[in-house]
C-alpha cells in the first residue's frame, strides 16, 4: 500500500462515483479492511462489489471509529440530514475528502464542525476506469500529510489537478465532472445522424463508439499536439470532413452552444451551495 494512502478510511455514499473511486483504491493497495463504506440505499452493483471485494458496509456511522480519513460521495442535497450522524466520525487529524458538487468548504465545515483538513475536488466518472481527472482545492487548515492522501486517493482513479482558487470548482465541475455525459451525448447524436443517413443503428452505434474512444485515446496518446492541430490534421481542405465542420463551426454554432451548456452547469453547481 502507498504510504500516502489513509490506514482507515469511511466513505459515505457508495453510488456510481462511490464505487468507481474505491474501486481504484483498492486497485492500488488498500486493504478492503480498512475501509467502511456507509450507504442505506445501496443498489445492486454497489452490494455486489463490496461483497466481492470485502468491503464492510453499514447502514449508519453508529459505533465507527474516527477514520484518518472521511470521503463525503453522498447527493449534496443530501448533507444536510447526513451531517449529523458523521459529525461523531470526525476525529482532531481527520482528513475529510468531499466530492459534493457545488458545496464549498465553508459549507461543510459548518455543518461538520470545527475541521482539521479539508480537501474539496471533483472528479468524474472515467475513474471507474483509472482514466478520471480531478481538480482539487484544500482548506487553509489542511496539513501536508493530509493533502498527501487526499493526492493519493484522487491519483488512484486518474490525473489531479491542483487549483488555489475555490470558486473554480463550480466551472470545473461543468467541463470536466459534467463533460464525460456531454461526450455520451455526442456518441448518441452521432450514431443516430449515422442511422439517419442510411446505416443499420447497430452499426451506426459501433462506428460512433469506436470514433469517439479512438480520438480519445489519441488526444491521450499525443498529448503535446493541440486539440485544434489534431483536428485540422484530419480535415483535407475541400474533404468530407470539412463539409462537416462547414456546419459544425459556422456561426460558432457548436462553440456557442458548449459556452451555454457549461454556464448553465456552473450556474446550477453555485445552486447547490448553502
Amino acid at each position: 500500500m502507498s504510504a500516502e494512502l489513509p490506514s482507515s478510511l469511511v466513505l459515505l455514499g457508495a453510488g456510481k462515483m462511490g464505487q468507481a473511486m474505491l474501486s481504484g483504491w483498492l486497485r492500488h493497495g488498500l486493504e478492503p479492511s480498512r475501509i467502511t463504506a456507509i450507504d442505506p440505499h445501496l443498489d445492486q452493483g454497489g452490494r455486489a462489489l463490496l461483497f466481492r471485494e470485502g468491503v464492510p458496509h453499514v447502514a449508519t456511522p453508529d459505533g465507527l471509529a474516527s477514520p484518518e480519513a472521511l470521503v463525503l460521495a453522498i447527493k449534496p442535497q443530501t448533507l444536510e440530514s447526513a451531517a449529523p450522524g458523521v459529525r461523531s466520525l470526525i476525529g482532531k487529524d481527520t482528513l475529510v475528502l468531499s466530492i459534493l458538487a457545488g458545496k464549498r468548504i465553508a459549507d461543510i465545515s459548518s455543518r461538520l464542525g470545527t475541521l482539521a483538513g479539508v480537501v474539496r475536488a471533483m472528479p468524474n466518472t472515467p475513474a471507474a476506469v483509472a482514466r478520471g481527472i480531478s481538480a482539487a482545492v484544500a482548506a487553509p487548515g489542511t496539513t501536508a500529510r493530509q493533502r498527501a492522501m487526499a493526492n493519493a486517493l484522487l491519483a488512484s482513479i486518474g490525473r489531479v489537478e491542483w487549483i488555489d482558487d475555490e470558486a473554480l470548482i463550480d466551472p470545473v465541475t461543468a467541463v470536466s465532472g459534467s463533460g464525460p455525459a456531454y461526450v455520451f451525448l455526442l456518441v448518441e447524436a452521432l450514431a443516430d445522424a449515422g442511422t439517419k443517413a442510411g446505416l443499420p443503428p447497430d452499426l451506426a452505434m459501433r462506428l460512433a463508439r469506436a470514433t469517439i474512444e479512438g480520438a480519445g485515446e489519441l488526444l491521450f496518446r499525443d498529448a503535446k499536439t493541440e486539440a485544434s492541430m489534431l483536428r485540422r490534421n484530419v480535415t483535407s481542405p475541400g474533404g468530407t470532413t470539412a463539409a462537416a465542420l462547414d456546419v459544425l463551426m459556422g456561426n460558432d454554432e457548436l462553440s456557442a452552444l458548449m459556452e451555454r451548456a457549461v454556464a448553465a452547469a456552473s450556474r446550477r453547481a453555485r445552486e447547490l451551495a448553502g
